[in-house]
């Protein structure tokens, strides 16, 4: 797989969060964010832990839980927002799942570069 660059943004990182508590993202500034995403895509334990509580566990797409080991995260305010910088090969739905589970829609795709 090819490695990528994803530039996000978050607009009100404070107030970000899944919709489940379970999994949200339950910090505050932009490292512990970063740490959390990062956490979260270099090993399977948010996926999994989603996937447990699903109604059929088993039929659960099994491509989500793709992980990145060497996934890098960094996250600085920039304005009224805060920047997300990730550079990994998984693909968009894989980042995708992970960040709603984390903080919701609270994030915006601003750019995709190839690494």
């Amino acid at each position: 797989m090819a490695r990528n660059h994803y530039y996000l943004s978050v607009a009100d990182l404070a107030h970000a969060r899944g919709d489940d508590p379970r999994f949200a993202w339950d910090g505050a500034g932009p490292d512990g964010f970063a740490a959390a995403l990062q956490q979260a895509l270099r090993n399977d334990g948010l996926f999994q832990r989603w996937r447990a509580v699903q109604p059929d566990p088993d039929a659960v797409n099994s491509s989500l839980g793709v992980c990145d080991p060497a996934a890098q995260v960094t996250a600085q305010v920039a304005d009224l927002r805060t920047d997300v910088d990730l550079l990994t090969d998984l693909p968009m739905s894989v980042v995708r799942h992970r960040l709603y589970l984390l903080i919701g829609s609270a994030w915006q795709l601003r750019d995709m570069r190839a690494a």
